[in-house]
């Protein structure tokens, strides 16, 4: 007798993706799928996507998207869910995105505690842009924009979202992961379904950062990119709950 232990997820369509090898959004994807899944909430899901390397998930997930102008992501999401309070809206977004272009629609929908799961994975660089310094970016990390390294002086010090927003009632349930091994995509995945359960019990903003690999624009092999974000970017980007309310 066989047992069937894993499989492909059916929300997850099967098409060649656009990424480039070891980036993350595949790994985060597949997620997705298996966590709406599993909790049997794919129909009840509507997700809204920006610009950037993630704006085109739409093409990989069997559920509603709508589509935001840079930065608007939040804002889209506040009123998709004010006019359809029966469906479960997030965002996801890539750190260029949310961190630079829509971070104040970000805070105004935290401190309004609008009911919303909002996602970022944060590969530390603008994408697909071609791989500029962002907001998250660690000081000293070479980028296009800072070949000899991001510093202070001109490119400023590394914003930590989740630090943001740990002060503001608005948000019930606040997480940071990472998708750099096995096991921490396991408990990315864990971190995810609270997020999601959070915003079906509690309401409020759930947020949840994955700090994904960009190996193409950091230089590094897929191997190597996954070296560097455990020696040098899990240490300023722990991976931490915050906020549960569940």
């Amino acid at each position: 007798m066989v047992e069937k232990v894993a499989g492909y997820p059916k929300l997850l369509i099967d098409r060649p993706r656009h990424y480039c090898p070891g980036c993350s959004h595949g790994v985060l994807h597949r997620l997705l799928a298996e966590v709406f899944g599993e909790m049997g909430i794919e129909r009840e899901v509507v997700g809204v996507s920006s610009i950037g390397c993630s704006a085109l998930i739409y093409q990989y997930l069997d559920i509603d998207f709508v589509s935001a102008p840079p930065g608007k992501a939040p804002a889209v999401a506040t009123g998709l869910s004010r006019e359809l309070p029966g469906k479960i809206v997030f965002t996801y977004q890539g750190d260029g995105d949310l961190a630079s272009a829509g971070l104040s629609e970000l805070i105004h929908a935290a401190l309004r505690g609008e009911r919303l799961t909002v996602l970022c994975l944060n590969n530390l660089t603008f994408g697909m842009s071609g791989g500029q310094i962002s907001p998250t970016s660690l000081l000293g990390q070479r980028t296009t924009s800072a070949p000899q390294g991001k510093q202070l002086k001109g490119g400023g010090t590394s914003l930590r979202l989740v630090d943001l927003l740990s002060p503001m009632a608005g948000v019930t349930y606040l997480a940071r992961a990472t998708l750099h091994s096995p096991a921490q995509v396991r408990k990315a995945k864990l971190l995810l379904k609270r997020a999601f359960s959070n915003h079906l019990y509690n309401g409020g903003l759930s947020f949840v950062e994955l700090i994904g690999l960009c190996p193409t624009h950091w230089g590094l092999t897929p191997f190597e990119a996954t070296q560097w974000v455990k020696d040098q970017v899990i240490p300023f980007f722990p991976v931490e709950e915050l906020k549960v309310s569940i």
